[in-house]
């Protein structure tokens, strides 16, 4: 079953008033957030140019974090997101709404000389 099928189900039994076990919900919701970085970090990777072992380089980090990073493997801690961003020259934006989670990096802007 594909995601898109997978939400259509899920939305059609919740609109029929069946609810999710809190654990079940806790976990997508966790899944979810370790997703959308995971797609910020390698679009803003991809965006600069570089390889999982230049932006391990930059952050002072291993090639093989930056990978369970992307691959959502891992959930960081917030010094570790600092380094992120720092290495990607940008800030890290979160926004935590119920069914709705955004992260971003807002590219910092170069002063021209």
């Amino acid at each position: 079953m594909n995601h898109s099928r997978w939400k259509t189900l899920r939305e059609r039994k919740l609109a029929e008033g069946f609810t999710e076990p809190n654990d079940v919900a806790e976990a997508r919701q966790q899944i979810g957030l370790s997703m959308a970085l995971a797609r910020a970090v390698y679009e803003r990777r991809t965006a600069l140019g570089l390889t999982q072992s230049e932006l391990a380089a930059r952050a002072g980090l291993t090639q093989a974090k930056i990978s369970r990073i992307e691959g959502s493997d891992t959930v960081p801690t917030l010094p570790l997101l600092a380094k992120l961003a720092k290495a990607l020259d940008a800030s890290l934006n979160i926004a935590l709404d119920d069914d709705d989670t955004r992260v971003t990096f807002t590219p910092h802007e170069t002063s021209a000389a």
